[in-house]
């Protein structure tokens, strides 16, 4: 007899502690805040070591992509820790409802407690596509809005970071300020207040302001270097060893296209399913209302950051599109699909032509649109500099280090030789202007 899986129930609202793992810093902490308003209690796990890679491989099957392993084998050792009292703990896992295996993560996790001993620890599914409908965790429309606009401001929070803190004065101005940006917009949500476009515009406006006014040496020689990736790697210290601040520091200025950009890819594709497949035409015009309203937030930021001149704002996802169309089909679209090859180009055209590419081990769909997609894009520019790097089990933190300082060697060679091909002068005096619509 199949056994019954714990669900969580509206009553566990108010007495169950929420573990999710991070992923994005900045964003997530916001997030985790929208959902406390909500009346949840959810902890970001930031425990870390070599026991999360085991328990992964304990719990999980070796074939099985490494972000499910380490988000898993966290979860397990979160669990092992003792610090919780497991009567009253829940997990919290997204599901994309794509035809990655992301999706099947929920499932994966099941398995592993049951086999760990966990077998009454309830799961929380995080979704959009109306998937685990029994499950007492609810989505409001509120919820929704506030969550967007968190993703919104926090995906600007962590360009402006990343393009000041390498030049600021005063060492750690830049990320006070960030947490003082995230207190402040917590509280805003927290009084209902913040997610509307006006409120969200000022916002914007004033953050750029905050941000360009910390004191800061742009004659530092800095390199620039873009990532992209499987959207874990991307963005979590614990699948990615802590790139950001091994990049910091090399001395370099690193861009992350935002999070925002991965919801509007989902968007579209939903659009091109329409297109290629067929659907109602409610559908479509539900889903079209979606994006022109997501894309008029897009417009909001980029516009903000472009009031400061020094600030690079990001590449309109309109635009992002069409240059996705000149080398790959938008029908290919499991995992991060044609965004992560537009992501690359969309950095090469911005300023970022030093580019890490991170890659999961078992991740099919990265590995044919990321590093499967290296020589098409050298072969339209040769000048970029891209460097696929592995992450799996195996792979040790000083091999990925020591690849990436062989990628940054040429780069310091390139920018002092003036043939980067980035706007400006070698040592970076001036700011590529992003693509229009």
């Amino acid at each position: 007899m199949t056994p019954i899986e714990p669900l969580f129930t509206r009553e566990m609202r108010k007495t169950h502690t929420i573990l999710a793992p991070s992923m994005a810093t900045i964003q997530f902490r916001i997030l985790v805040n929208v959902l406390k308003d909500e009346g949840y209690t959810v902890k970001l796990l930031e425990n870390e070591g070599p026991q999360i890679i085991r328990k992964g491989l304990t719990y999980v099957h070796n074939d099985t992509c490494y972000p499910a392993l380490l988000v898993i084998g966290q979860m397990i050792d979160a669990l092992d820790s003792g610090a919780y009292d497991l009567k009253r703990t829940a997990l919290a896992i997204t599901q994309t409802g794509g035809g990655c295996r992301a999706s099947n993560y929920i499932h994966l996790l099941r398995k592993a407690l049951d086999k760990a001993g966990y077998a009454d620890i309830p799961i929380v599914s995080l979704n959009l596509k109306g998937m685990n409908r029994n499950s007492g965790f609810r989505i409001t429309t509120r919820m929704l809005r506030k969550g967007i606009a968190a993703l919104l401001c926090g995906d600007t929070l962590m360009l402006l970071k990343n393009q000041v803190s390498p030049y600021e004065v005063h060492h750690g101005e830049t990320s006070s300020l960030v947490d003082t940006w995230i207190d402040r917009l917590s509280d805003q949500y927290r009084r209902g207040r913040g997610y509307r476009k006006r409120e969200m515009a000022e916002d914007l406006n004033r953050m750029v302001r905050e941000f360009a006014a910390i004191e800061t040496d742009y004659d530092r020689p800095v390199v620039k270097v873009g990532i992209v990736g499987e959207i874990y790697m991307k963005y979590a210290p614990l699948g990615n060893n802590h790139l950001e601040d091994f990049l910091a520091s090399q001395s370099c200025e690193v861009m992350i296209p935002g999070i925002l950009g991965f919801l509007l890819y989902g968007l579209q594709n939903q659009l091109e399913d329409i297109r290629l497949y067929g659907g109602t035409r409610r559908r479509k015009l539900l889903m079209g209302t979606i994006m022109r309203h997501v894309l008029g937030l897009e417009r909001i930021m980029i516009d903000a950051v472009k009031r400061v001149d020094r600030f690079t704002a990001p590449v309109p996802f309109t635009h992002t599109v069409k240059t996705a169309e000149e080398v790959i089909s938008l029908g290919c679209k499991m995992g991060e699909g044609w965004l992560l090859t537009a992501e690359m180009r969309d950095l090469a055209q911005l300023g970022y032509r030093n580019i890490i590419c991170v890659q999961p081990f078992g991740c099919l769909p990265n590995h044919i649109v990321g590093k499967g997609m290296i020589r098409r894009l050298k072969e339209m520019d040769d000048s970029v500099n891209i460097v696929p790097i592995d992450y799996d089990p195996g792979a040790t933190r000083v091999n990925q280090e020591n690849r990436i300082k062989l990628m940054l060697a040429v780069a310091n060679e390139n920018r002092l030789g003036g043939i980067d091909g980035s706007p400006g002068s070698p040592l970076r005096t001036g700011r590529a202007e992003a693509p229009q619509d």
